[in-house]
């Protein structure tokens, strides 16, 4: 057959090259080899390619459906010449790249499938241009950009599916002309603004999905007035809807499934929901919903699942609503229901398989005839007021896989024979575990802790519970037949354990060496047991172990070499025994070890020199030991320890300058211990240290007045030791001390009396002859001696800033700026101070016309405004770890150039919105943190201040190790001697800039902690905050903003918090402080912004609890 399309004359021939066009477009001639081998031979063979489907009339191609086989590779124009097609799916497959818009040729199109692949760009408008098309699926892409209003013209379109995408902006009021609209779905994407009503004009629409997007505004109560007799599901779960819930639904009279969960409505439920007859699915969880459960949902004949958790209900579940025989899962946990269980609750939920009422005040009993539900399989109820005993008839429910009671005053257990988990934790549980529990074949997880149940621990008493994951028994009374714990020796038979914790039981015996063979053991707690002897070597066998907590017993012996082995293990915990020894160094080995407690036993010796493999840890706990050795040097180059104490031991030396190298160090306690000679200065550099004690050792010389840097400090005690000189005034600023001790010295002069001093008593400052000051002190009062105060001499000390691709001219300015400022009074040196032992480099231009190859655009890296970058090799050293280093510079009449360190890992905005790069949570915290101590130092390290001036991801570069570094200082700022703020006519980059900068030129330091807070929001919902999607009052701010505290998961990068992720709850709560940490750094007024510093400190903490989870 051949036709004429578009002045083309097409046939079947024009099909075969079309297809084999997009063949050779597949970089991976797909993984199953089928269209590598079928697609060929003659055109007259194409109707028998697979996938490809040929009408019978003109035996031309018209379909096709080539879904699910993996393949990778892009949409070639020549698609459009598929003149006949009717029917194209391409799902579930790695197609990438925009849509061509030569797919508007495909005149006869009816349905489109390219859900699950990789495609972008926007969603394309020609789509209005194909005039019978009646199913667009683009679920599970990567599409962005908003929803183009002429879609509407598509007015054939039945079922229309966008979700899983990147869609932004509102639902374009245009929606309502798709008459012929019957399925809606846009999940999960960045839809804001409100939902259009002329959608709930379609009179033949049948499910609209919105769930997961950032929608608000109210429910109109017009929402069913006859206009929707055909609408079956209304699903607008995890958006920002408010107001009350719309009383008249049951004018959507064939609604089937409702789901409004997730929002912010209030008000108590309508009555009137109880006339929707054909309501299957009910789901109104995490609202504010008040009031009574009406008695009217017992209307509900046909529900299945009734879903409203996390609301503020008063009142009991109405007799009525347990009547609905067709309920199959019910779900009213952290509701505030109260009242009793009836005892007859089961008669009509026969069909009922799982019901959660935890976190409520439901007392009384257990039903007996619990039974009844006869397909129960998950009962939870934990965290109510349940008393008494567990009704042994529970044994008669057969289908009864979960029960849940944990924290209830139950009295005793049940019978039970069929269950897989059974939590019974925080009960008043007495007398032993029945024996038929350890006979329930199918338990795979028992927890019965935090009761007082009594009795041995049977030495069989793993042999009848082959699928065992998790037992936990701390926190009882109970013992073990024999002194070698025979009953671990008995869990060996369960190849499945996972988890042991058998802590806090007055077992008073030994660990067998049998505990080597579960192998599977990830986590293992005998803490506070009473446990003697030593460790066994075989506990280097658990190769999967991530946590070891022994401690508060009392072991003996040596640390086992064969903790090398551990290579999965996190947290080490076996403080609070009598362990001896030296530390072995096979403890180095444990690259994953995150947690290290050590304290209050006898371990002597050296702390080991290869601690610094260590590159994971966080917490280290030596301290009350009798350690005698110098602190290596070593231990300073675990940067991102949060947590050091060594005290109480014999260790001897000095404190070396290195210590400042830490990066954000949340404690450091040395204290009673030996270390002499004088406190570095470089503790200062430890800007968000908040407590510090280098008490009873024998330091000498003056208190460093850097530590008036340490700007979160709390505690800082340096008693007993041999100080001498002044307290330093500076001291004052440390706003956040509570505790400050330096009695015991030698110390001299006036007290401060401001700042944290005015709330500091005699106690910090006894035993120090030579100070004075306030009678409340307990110290003579000082004598004031009039004389002139000596000239101190002014030392110039600048810092070469990183242009990148900025004017040379520009920083050269910026240098003279800061010799004019002090060259009046000392003379300039004759090179540039970049620190100890660093010289700035000197190049010529041959030099670098052969590192760059003559400037090759293979060297290119990138260009601005100002000039290019290119790549060279040169041997450099570093000056501050987080800004760009300048290396030196070339410079005469015709050219002019600065040499940068070469950052290999590229720029943070290309590792945000790059395809195949990605970075975790915690590896933006700690870019952020980089940039903030950049910034820090930028603000604060130098007497002239300088403001940056255009934070943001482009001008943040990471190393080879990903430490961040800001760079590109083209239209920085230097603050004169006392200056706040400068003017400037250099606009930074739309969207970043703050409001002052913008509208009047006004430069300040707060500027830059605006940008940062921008920067901090898009890093973290990977939104650029110039997106076209912001106009007018909509911007990244305010949609941050507006999700604050509840719907922060609707606007952050989903890739951070996946479904199912164990640590979603904590890394939620991470991402609601680090948006409020944004806000704070981002308000319209500057005075009202925080300090960079305070953002150091927040961030660490941030990170800290992060890390703890």
């Amino acid at each position: 057959m051949v036709s004429k399309a578009q002045g083309v004359i097409t046939n079947i021939t024009t099909d075969q090259s079309a297809l084999l066009t997009l063949k050779s477009h597949i970089s991976n001639l797909d993984p199953t080899h089928i269209l590598s081998t079928n697609w060929s031979g003659p055109a007259s063979d194409v109707c028998t390619w697979t996938g490809a489907t040929c009408g019978h009339r003109h035996r031309r191609v018209t379909a096709l459906d080539i879904s699910t086989m993996g393949l990778t590779g892009d949409l070639p124009p020549e698609i459009g010449n598929l003149s006949f097609l009717v029917w194209l799916n391409l799902s579930t497959n790695f197609f990438h790249g925009n849509l061509p818009q030569d797919f508007t040729r495909l005149r006869r199109l009816k349905l489109v499938d390219l859900s699950f692949n990789s495609l972008s760009g926007d969603i394309p408008s020609w789509f209005s241009f194909l005039p019978v098309l009646q199913v667009l699926y683009l679920r599970n892409n990567s599409f962005r950009g908003l929803i183009p209003p002429q879609l509407s013209n598509a007015s054939k379109i039945e079922a229309l599916d966008l979700s899983y995408n990147a869609i932004e902006g509102e639902i374009p009021r245009q929606v309502g002309d798709l008459v012929s609209l019957k399925e809606l779905t846009i999940r999960f994407n960045r839809l804001s603004g409100s939902i259009p009503l002329s959608l709930f004009n379609i009179s033949g629409i049948e499910q609209v999905d919105l769930i997961g997007n950032s929608l608000y505004g109210s429910l109109p109560d017009s929402i069913c007035q006859g206009s929707l007799p055909s609408l079956e599901v209304l699903y607008l779960g995890s958006n920002l809807l408010y107001g009350e819930i719309p009383g008249n639904l049951s004018a959507c009279s064939n609604l089937r499934f409702l789901s409004l969960s997730v929002n912010r409505f209030t008000g108590s439920i309508p009555r009137d929901i109880g006339n929707l007859r054909q309501l299957e699915i009910l789901y109104l969880g995490t609202n504010n919903l008040t009031g009574e459960i009406p008695e009217e949902l017992g209307n509900l004949t046909a529900l299945r699942q009734l879903d409203m958790p996390g609301n503020q209900f008063s009142g009991s579940i109405t007799p009525k609503t347990l009547n609905i025989s067709s309920l199959q899962y019910i779900n009213l946990a952290r509701s505030n229901v109260s009242g009793v269980l009836p005892a007859d609750m089961c008669d009509h939920l026969k069909q009922l398989e799982q019901m959660y009422l935890n976190e409520n005040n439901i007392a009384g009993q257990v039903p007996t005839r619990l039974y009844e539900c006869s397909s129960l399989w998950a009962l939870g109820l934990s965290e109510n007021k349940l008393t008494g005993p567990l009704p042994r008839e529970i044994a008669n429910s057969t289908l009864l896989r979960n029960l849940y009671l944990t924290d209830n005053e139950l009295t005793e257990f049940g019978n039970f024979y069929s269950l897989e988990q059974l939590l019974l934790p925080g009960n008043n549980l007495t007398g032993s575990i029945p024996t038929s529990l350890w006979n329930v074949s199918t338990l795979t997880i028992l927890s019965v802790s935090q009761n007082q149940l009594t009795g041995n621990l049977p030495p069989d008493l793993g042999r009848g519970l082959p699928n065992l994951q998790m037992l936990h028994l701390w926190g009882n009374n109970f013992t073990s037949e024999t002194q070698e714990l025979s009953f671990i020796t008995s869990l060996t038979g369960c190849r499945y354990l996972t988890d042991l914790s058998i802590a806090s039981n007055p077992f008073n015996g030994v660990i067998p060496a049998s505990i080597g063979n579960l192998s599977a053991l990830q986590k293992l707690y005998v803490y506070s047991s009473g446990l003697r002897g030593g460790i066994p070597d075989q506990i280097g066998n658990l190769r999967n172990l991530s946590a070891l907590s022994l401690h508060d017993n009392e072991l003996t012996g040596s640390l086992p070499t064969t903790l090398g082995n551990l290579q999965s293990l996190q947290g080490l915990y076996l403080y609070g025994n009598k362990i001896n020894g030296t530390i072995p160094s096979t403890l180095c080995e444990l690259k994953n070890l995150n947690q290290v407690y050590l304290s209050d036993n006898e371990i002597y010796g050296a702390i080991p020199d290869c601690i610094w493999n260590l590159s994971s840890l966080r917490n280290l706990y030596l301290d009350s030991n009798r350690l005698d050795s110098n602190i290596p040097p070593s231990l300073w180059l675990l940067t991102d320890l949060l947590r050091l104490s060594l005290s109480s031991n014999s260790l001897v030396g000095s404190l070396s300058p290195e210590v400042g190298k830490l990066r954000a160090p949340d404690l450091i306690d040395l204290s009673n211990n030996q270390l002499s000679g004088i406190i570095p200065a470089t503790l200062g550099e430890l800007q968000v240290l908040t407590a510090i004690s280098l008490a009873s050792n024998r330091f000498e010389g003056s208190i460093p007045d850097s530590i008036s840097g340490m700007l979160n400090l709390e505690i800082l005690d340096l008693s007993q030791n041999k100080l001498s000189g002044p307290i330093p005034i500076s001291l004052e600023n440390l706003q956040h001390l509570r505790e400050f001790n330096v009695s015991f010295n030698n110390l001299s002069g006036e007290i401060p009396s401001g700042g944290p001093f005015k709330n500091f008593t005699a106690e910090s400052f006894m035993s120090n002859k030579g100070l004075c000051g306030d009678e409340r002190y307990h110290v003579p009062a000082c004598h004031k001696i009039t004389a002139a105060r000596p000239r101190r001499k002014t030392k110039l000390r600048i810092i070469l800033i990183c242009l990148g691709a900025s004017a040379f001219v520009l920083v050269i300015s910026i240098l003279v700026y800061g010799f004019a400022r002090y060259g009046r009074k000392e003379k300039a040196p004759s090179s540039l101070d970049l620190g100890p032992n660093v010289a700035p480099l000197r190049v010529s231009y041959r030099e670098l016309h052969e590192a760059t190859d003559g400037y090759s655009d293979t060297r290119l890296l990138g260009s601005g405004s100002f000039g290019s970058v290119s790549k060279e090799l040169l041997e450099t050293e570093t000056l501050w770890r987080n800004l760009c280093k300048v290396i030196g510079s070339c410079s005469n009449q015709d050219f002019k150039a600065l040499i940068l360190e070469y950052m290999p890992n590229g720029s943070l905005e290309k590792w945000l919105y790059s395809e195949s790069l990605f970075l975790d949570m915690s590896q933006r915290i700690s870019i952020m943190m980089d940039v903030a101590f950049a910034l820090e130092y930028l603000h604060h390290g130098y007497s002239t201040p300088i403001v940056h001036c255009d934070v943001k991801p482009t001008n943040v570069l990471l190393n080879e190790s990903m430490v961040a570094h800001l760079c590109d200082f083209g239209i920085a700022k230097l603050l004169g001697h006392g200056q706040n703020s400068t003017q400037t006519m250099t606009l930074a980059t739309f969207g970043y800039i703050a409001p002052e900068f913008g509208l009047d030129g006004r430069v300040s330091m707060r500027c830059d902690v605006y940008s940062y807070g921008i920067m901090l929001m898009e890093v973290f919902t990977r939104t650029k905050p110039n997106d076209e999607a912001f106009a007018g009052d909509v911007s990244l701010r305010s949609r941050v903003n507006d999700s604050m505290p509840d719907s922060v998961v609707d606007i952050i990068d989903s890739n951070l918090v996946r479904p199912g992720d164990e640590l979603s709850s904590l890394k939620l709560d991470c991402l609601r402080s680090i948006m409020e940490l944004a806000l704070n750094c981002s308000v319209e007024s500057p005075n009202e912004r925080i300090g960079i510093t305070d953002v150091i400190a927040s961030l660490k903490k941030i990170k800290d609890q992060l890390l703890a989870g």
